[in-house]
């Protein structure tokens, strides 16, 4: 993936809760934060790390 998406709300996340992550595919990564620290600390995963965490999840 080459187009830095900027960060969204995960489509796991309720509309209603604050309990939300945030995502951003950008080249050859996937960062991962916190939607009420948008500001702290955010983990930063290979696409192939992302995809292999999805495909583990969605069993």
């Amino acid at each position: 993936m080459n187009r830095d998406t900027g960060w969204f709300k995960s489509s796991r996340s309720a509309a209603s809760s604050d309990a939300c992550v945030e995502v951003r595919f950008a080249a050859g990564a996937v960062g991962v934060r916190d939607s009420k620290n948008a500001t702290g600390p955010r983990f930063e995963f290979t696409t192939r790390a992302w995809r292999s965490f999805l495909a583990a999840t969605n069993r």
